[in-house]
């Protein structure tokens, strides 16, 4: 892999991050005085003066956000007005749980969609097809927080079987990570089968089932390595999303982890926090893209082939 492909990404991912950090600086700041929100409406007003000069915000909003570069420069993300402690220590006591979630969803998401994805594949035309293009558009379709909901009215309120909130057990990750997946699977699912369908309908397939090539050696072979790359991208995008994702799973079933973090520091103008976790997100995703394009140049040697004649 060329140094100029590795720069180029380096600095693509480097001019997201600012301005993912830009943004959110000033969108939030513009939005209104977080301390008028934080601190009593009785407030005296030399106890908000006081605040104001304690975390900077009564500098001009120029000062302030050369300050908070210098700050992310030296690793100094600021501080959680709600716990009084490090914003990035309070983001990093949530990632455990938020990657538990995400991970185990992503997992789960993955192997049904792909198998389903092939199946459907293999079998166009039939009940199972039918079946699955079904799932697609109903894990596709169904938004997240009401299929929690229904889940929990169903298996917590009404059967009894599983715990409808928080984080102890195996029994307390089912439900978040089966809601989670059922979307992620859809998408898999869907973009495998027309991978599939057109790779199958491909020369060299008809060609090798010809001459007698097993079912599972075609499949195995030939068909996925070659279907792979639109499922890659569906895949990077799944796996850039573990924290952003889970926001509206996390506030349903009460997780802590960073999404129900961050719905509670939009609340209460937790600027540090939120800044922390918007950072985190895009970093995410960064890495997450990186990761497909260079999965793109190893499934497909073409690719590489192309950019370097471009260049």
């Amino acid at each position: 892999m060329s140094p100029g492909f590795l720069t180029l990404k380096l600095l693509r991912g480097l001019l997201t991050l600012f301005l993912a950090v830009t943004f959110v600086f000033v969108i939030l700041r513009l939005a209104g005085d977080p301390l008028r929100l934080m601190l009593p409406d009785d407030t005296p007003p030399d106890v908000i003066d006081h605040y104001r000069q304690l975390y900077g915000l009564d500098r001009p909003l120029p000062e302030q956000y050369l300050r908070y570069l210098q700050g992310l420069m030296q690793g100094d993300f600021g501080y959680s007005f709600r716990d009084r402690q490090p914003a990035l220590d309070t983001v990093l006591s949530r990632i455990p749980a938020t990657l538990l979630l995400g991970l185990t969803s992503f997992v789960v998401s993955t192997l049904i969609g792909l198998v389903a994805g092939i199946v459907a594949a293999l079998r166009r035309g039939s009940l199972v097809d039918q079946a699955v293009i079904s799932f697609s558009i109903f894990g596709h379709s169904m938004p997240s927080f009401f299929l929690g909901i229904l889940m929990i009215l169903l298996f917590a309120m009404t059967w009894r079987i599983l715990p409808s909130a928080g984080m102890g057990s195996a029994a307390h990750l089912v439900m978040p990570a089966i809601t989670l997946g059922v979307g992620g699977a859809g998408a898999i699912a869907r973009f495998t089968r027309s991978s599939m369908l057109e790779v199958l309908n491909q020369p060299y397939m008809k060609t090798a089932r010809a001459k007698g090539v097993p079912v599972a050696t075609r499949v195995l072979r030939d068909a996925v390595p070659n279907a792979a790359i639109p499922v890659v991208t569906v895949l990077g995008l799944r796996m850039g999303g573990l924290i952003s994702g889970t926001v509206v799973v996390e506030t349903v079933f009460a997780w802590p982890g960073i999404g129900q973090l961050l719905v509670t520091a939009v609340g209460q103008r937790d600027l540090a926090v939120v800044q922390t976790i918007v950072i985190l997100v895009a970093l995410t995703m960064v890495v997450a893209n990186f990761a497909v394009d260079v999965a793109y140049r190893w499934l497909d040697p073409r690719i590489a082939g192309a950019g370097k004649e471009a260049t």
